[in-house]
């Protein structure tokens, strides 16, 4: 075995004088290099003895026409709802998509990230919330600047706050107001919120959003009104059985989306409530599998801002990402069964 150290791509880049996608296209035969520039890859790699790994160059050549999605929970509807209308605009477009789950597990998401760079996709998308923790959002950004800086494409969905990447967002605070307004308008006066994490920024500006429409309405929303869980189902099941614990006299349940609210009707009907007869529940979304049930919500056009985001991501004029181009995407309340006028004769 030789003990010769293994010449890198890096090695060759360097030893050129130039970046390492430029080092990359060049070996790859691409068109898209100055011939100086290639000359000189050429020469510095001949010169280092460097020998592509044949394994890698496959891997990397099969997947440039991929795009990464990456997402909180692959099982939720949002996410399915997103990730079919990118996967829309990616068929037109010849690309395959990849689809990872974190779990909401920040740490998750930056391998994630990683292992999407390794693979040479053509995009990444960030389709769930960003953390509201700014070691993360300094980790994610050495991340993807040198993935953009070598080609790649970068768009996310939902506000990102010192991420520089092309956004599409959804306005939850303008969405979460709209809500409590109509909620008011049917004579609710006292309301709880079941809410997910608030270290997720969609959770953050939902329940800020139901705040500041309170509040503008004379009611205060103190931290007795809002009861947190994971936010899925489940969260939303063992949230409103907290809620039920503390004996709560909410008329209307505001939940931060619609699968915590399918928890919260599941939790109401086993302590024997009624809804909307006894309380009042609301989500927010609008995916698919609530059109059925009858759940008052913001619906959101989420496949529109799945291929919105993927738009934004291949649109040569947006530099990768980097512009920092936001679309805007407001929601709009959708009463349906789950809301009522409150009885005059309140539950306790």
């Amino acid at each position: 075995m030789s003990d010769r150290p293994h010449v890198t791509l890096e090695d060759v880049a360097r030893s050129a004088e130039v970046s390492l996608a430029t080092a990359s296209r060049a070996l790859n035969g691409t068109t898209r290099v100055r011939d100086d520039l290639r000359e000189r890859v050429l020469s510095a790699a001949a010169e280092l003895a460097y020998t592509p790994n044949a394994h890698a160059q496959a891997l990397a050549g099969g997947s440039r026409r991929t795009v990464g999605v990456i997402c909180h929970d692959i099982s939720d509807p949002y996410f399915a709802a997103i990730t079919r209308g990118v996967m829309r605009v990616a068929d037109s477009h010849g690309l395959l998509v990849m689809l990872a789950g974190t779990f909401a597990d920040p740490d998750r998401e930056l391998a994630c990230v990683s292992t999407l760079r390794a693979q040479r996709a053509s995009a990444i998308l960030l389709t769930g919330s960003a953390f509201e923790d700014r070691a993360w959002e300094r980790r994610m950004a050495a991340e993807l600047e040198p993935y953009r800086r070598g080609g790649g494409r970068v768009a996310v969905v939902t506000r990102h706050r010192s991420l520089k990447a092309d956004t599409v967002a959804p306005d939850n605070r303008g969405g979460a107001r709209a809500l409590v307004e109509a909620m008011h308008g049917l004579g609710h006066r006292r309301f709880a919120v079941v809410t997910g994490p608030t270290r997720l920024t969609t959770v953050a500006d939902r329940v800020a959003g139901f705040r500041e429409g309170l509040a503008g309405l004379g009611i205060e929303l103190s931290e007795r009104d809002v009861f947190a869980g994971s936010f899925d189902r489940d969260g939303g099941y063992e949230a409103t059985k907290a809620l039920l614990a503390a004996k709560h006299k909410a008329t209307c349940v505001l939940t931060a989306s619609d699968v915590m609210a399918v928890g919260a009707v599941s939790a109401l009907g086993a302590a024997g409530l009624s809804v909307p007869e006894d309380v009042s529940v609301t989500g927010f979304d609008d995916v698919p599998l609530v059109r059925d049930f009858g759940l008052t919500t913001v619906g959101l056009p989420l496949e529109r801002i799945g291929a919105e985001a993927l738009e934004l991501a291949l649109d040569d004029a947006g530099g990768g990402g980097a512009r920092g181009r936001v679309r805007r995407v407001s929601g709009e309340v959708l009463l349906r069964g789950s809301t009522a006028k409150p009885r005059r004769r309140r539950r306790g």
